[in-house]
């Protein structure tokens, strides 16, 4: 059972995120589901003792919870601590006595440049759905967006006449990415076609909407994705941060400097984007492997 204690001091600790710290919703609502999981099975001796983080940290290790998934969440609750130990309420440095888990060498998955092509060309162009479901795969590789970046666009964010798009991500920073003359006619088709159509008597300020109006949820387009993937033939595993992935990875494979990629990224650290640039050499010594006749 869940300690009263820890469920209250989880509140004012989300409240602390919001506040003073100035987090996104999205970031904040990570924190709680991690810390609520660790609510559940904490009792009442995480003020004091090691041992529920350390069962937290083994339960996610059976789960086979990847490495980084596994820090992540590690890291909320040692956050957490912090903040009990500032605050009076945990009366000992539990994460200074267990080791944290490590991230890891996990690579993203990036799709080739011909299975990009197929799937952001699976959903029929003359069908209402179809036409929004290619402005939303185009966009979203197109400028290398989050789903929740996307879900979030509001109309005014996105200048067809200018080629760009004006994007809210994390720590709710404003980035401005371009996109190409591709993503620009598959918007225009969309926005003067389904779109008016949705809209017309419930107007609302989101680009992406659904048949009856409202603002799509990122359940939606992570729907559509694996949708039009099947459709498309490709069997790899692909969600909307695939497009990101692959942005990412064939921009630099293209010879864009990174300090572009993480400007367009909108990455605060260059650490985060540099991964992008192992993962390039990943694929050179495949692609080197495959086609070398020495190899």
């Amino acid at each position: 059972m869940s300690d009263p204690v820890l469920e209250a001091a989880i509140a004012d600790f989300l409240v602390e995120l919001r506040v003073e710290r100035g987090l996104s919703p999205l970031t904040i609502a990570a924190y709680r589901r991690d810390l609520a999981q660790f609510a559940a099975s904490a009792g009442t001796r995480w003020r004091d003792d090691p041992t529920p983080l350390i069962e937290f940290v083994a339960a996610l290790q059976r789960r086979g919870a990847k490495g980084s998934t596994q820090a992540r969440k590690s890291a909320a609750v040692r956050s957490f601590y912090a903040f009990a130990l500032r605050e009076g309420i945990a009366s000992r440095d539990v994460p200074g006595l267990v080791d944290a888990p490590r991230a890891g060498s996990y690579l993203p998955d990036v799709l080739a440049p011909d299975d990009v092509v197929r799937i952001l060309d699976a959903p029929p162009p003359d069908e209402p759905v179809g036409i929004r479901d290619r402005a939303i795969l185009e966009l979203l590789y197109d400028c290398g967006l989050r789903v929740s970046e996307l879900v979030g666009l509001d109309t005014g964010r996105v200048d067809l006449e200018q080629l760009q798009v004006r994007v809210i991500g994390k720590g709710n920073r404003e980035r401005r990415v371009p996109m190409g003359e591709e993503a620009r006619e598959r918007l225009h088709r969309y926005r003067s076609g389904p779109r008016q159509a949705w809209t017309a008597k419930r107007p609302t300020d989101a680009e992406f909407v659904g048949r009856r109006g409202h603002r799509m949820s990122r359940e939606a387009v992570w729907g559509l994705v694996k949708r039009w993937t099947a459709v498309a033939g490709v069997t790899e595993r692909v969600t909307p941060h695939t497009f990101r992935h692959s942005f990412a990875t064939h921009l630099l494979e293209g010879g864009a400097d990174l300090r572009v990629v993480q400007a367009l990224l909108g990455h605060a650290s260059i650490s985060t984007t540099q991964l992008y640039t192992h993962l390039t050499g990943e694929r050179v010594r495949e692609v080197y492997a495959r086609a070398h006749p020495r190899a």
